[in-house]
């Protein structure tokens, strides 16, 4: 399995770093308390800080907090970075994330969170903290939580604190305009008999990008649109396509590209996207 570095832009090496964490979890303890006993000076100091947050209840506890936002994105995530990407799949599993987001946050979702995370420690009997209990941090100055209580700071400041920035995060890179971008992206759709297909979506995605068409391209899309549409869905060549890449490939081998050349001008600036 290996615990490889993960990237820096590769959200999904980041998932499997944590799962891989949680798999190995009883090995990397057992290597690390050896390395504090057989070696020497730095190296035997460095190794036994390291077990000391290991074993900790806020490690169990980030790690599968970590593997929870990472679980609940991580398809969203790969179906975006596809380059063959179903945008009308994208959007689906976008508002699927955030709803299961909000679900995870609610009080049943930290129940059953917290539940995994306390039979984890028991199963590898490391210290259960009690949540009405004084918070201790580890590794840290005490002075920085002086007084803090263990349920505010890994309910509230930790657990809701994570999904809500990983919600924020969302809403900030879809807002309203973006969100309104990829649904007028998804008419483009060939999925289903080009069931997603709409002239007036597709009119108000060429205008934004209004530097790549010239006026007479942008009166003339509508019409283009229309008999594009009437075209493609009444041939068997593009019956079972489901992916605007594919599309964009059909209409280049079907010799297309000639004669609805707005409408390709406009697929590759989606593709591009």
């Amino acid at each position: 399995m290996g615990l490889s570095r993960p990237g820096d832009t590769q959200w999904g090496s980041h998932h499997r770093t944590v799962m891989h964490v949680l798999s190995l979890y009883p090995a990397i303890k057992k290597v690390l308390f050896r390395a504090g006993k057989e070696s020497k000076g730095g190296e035997a100091l460095g190794a036994q800080t390291m077990l000391e947050v290991f074993e900790s209840f806020e490690f169990v506890f980030l790690l599968h907090l970590m593997n929870e936002i990472f679980g609940y994105t991580n398809g969203f995530c790969n179906a975006f970075q596809r380059r063959d990407r179903d945008i009308v799949n994208v959007m689906d599993l976008l508002a699927d994330t955030k709803i299961e987001l909000d679900v995870l946050r609610d009080d049943a979702g930290w129940k059953e969170f917290l539940d995994n995370v306390t039979s984890f420690c028991v199963k590898h009997r490391l210290k259960v903290v009690d949540m009405d209990g004084k918070y201790m941090p580890i590794q840290r100055e005490k002075r920085f939580y002086k007084d803090g209580i263990n349920y505010h700071r890994f309910h509230a400041d930790m657990f809701l604190g994570v999904i809500d920035r990983q919600l924020q995060e969302l809403n900030r890179r879809f807002d309203e305009v973006n969100t309104r971008l990829l649904r007028c992206m998804a008419s483009f759709s060939p999925a289903k008999s080009f069931s997603a297909f709409n002239v007036e979506n597709l009119v108000k995605l060429a205008e934004f990008y209004p530097h790549d068409f010239e006026f007479e391209e942008l009166v003339q899309l509508p019409f283009q649109l229309k008999h594009y549409i009437n075209d493609v869905s009444k041939d068997e060549n593009f019956a079972n396509l489901r992916s605007l890449a594919e599309l964009s490939m059909m209409l280049v081998k079907t010799d297309r590209v000639v004669r609805y050349d707005t409408v390709y001008k406009l697929l590759k600036l989606v593709l591009y996207w």
